[in-house]
This record gives C-alpha cells, structure tokens and sequence, in this order.
C-alpha cells in the first residue's frame, strides 16, 4: 500500500502514467500551482517559489523509492521532479511580475517553461553527469540544476528586455 502510494505522488498520479509527454506535463503541472498560489495568495513568485524547497529535499527519497517501485533508474512517469523544480526558474524575476500585470506575468511564466523545457531535455552544461549521481539524488538534482540555469537565463532575458522597453 505505501509502495503504490509513493508511486502515485511521485508520478502524481495520471499526469505520470497516462500523459504522452510526462516531463512536460509535470512541469505544467508545477507551473499551474505557482499560478494558482500566485492568484490566492497574492505572494510574490519568489516566496512561492521558495515554498517548494521542502518538497525537492522530500522528492529525493521519494524518487528513490518510487525507481525502486518502478523498478528502472529515472522512470519518465516519475515529475514530481520536474513538479518542484519548475518553481524555482522563477526566483530572479521581480516582484512587480505578477497578477496585477496577468499578460505580462504569463508571457514571463511562459518563456521560463520553455528555458526548463530546453534545459531538462537537452541536459547541457553538466546536467547530464548529475543525472547519474545516485537513485533519487540525481533524478531530482538535474532539474534543480535545469532549473537553476532557466532561471539565469530567464533573469539576462528580463533584464535585456528592459533595454528596449
């Protein structure tokens, strides 16, 4: 019963198992509830997402466990990595993005998905060798790393646009 239950959140549940593309709907998934916190909560996107910290130190043996379950090393049903970390490509963009500028804050919530998209496919600058680094560690650690670049990236994209608008 806890096996299947690990493997349900890990794989959060349909989105996992019956999705055509996983990873990309993992993300998605982690996109849509920064949204929705945004909305409620009216908290800046940095502070939403600093909330999801606690759960990418949970999703390591979380993906550990659910591997096992699964029975194969970074499962692609396995997002609740690419759930938690998606958050964190919006660290640096500044509070006034935000829902009292929606069209604003999705193009910029749009453009950090597809820098984490790119950045988790293609596994470049290092993020491939992290991968490899041990069970649920690594699963969850290359897209923090993903993350982490799509978040510098999306920072020099803001941060260049202001110099034409």
């Amino acid at each position: 019963m806890l096996e299947k239950s690990i493997e349900f959140l890990a794989t959060l549940g349909p989105i996992g198992k019956k999705c055509p593309a996983p990873g990309t709907f993992g993300s998605l998934a982690g996109l849509l509830l920064v949204l929705l916190l945004s909305w409620s909560t009216q908290l800046p996107l940095i502070t939403i997402s600093l909330f999801f910290v606690p759960l990418i130190f949970l999703g390591i043996p979380l993906c550990t466990q659910a591997e096992k379950s699964l029975g194969r090393t970074d499962p692609g049903e396995v997002v609740w990595d690419e759930f938690t970390s998606i958050p964190l490509v919006f660290i640096g963009l500044p509070n006034s993005i935000s829902l009292a500028n929606p069209k604003e804050m999705l193009i910029w919530l749009a453009v950090g998905f597809i820098y984490f998209r790119i950045f988790d496919i293609l596994k470049p600058l290092g993020i491939m060798k992290i991968q490899y680094m041990g069970k649920g560690f690594g699963v969850m650690i290359d897209d923090v790393l993903a993350a982490a670049y799509a978040a510098g990236l999306l920072y020099l994209t803001f941060t260049f646009s202001l110099s034409f608008f």
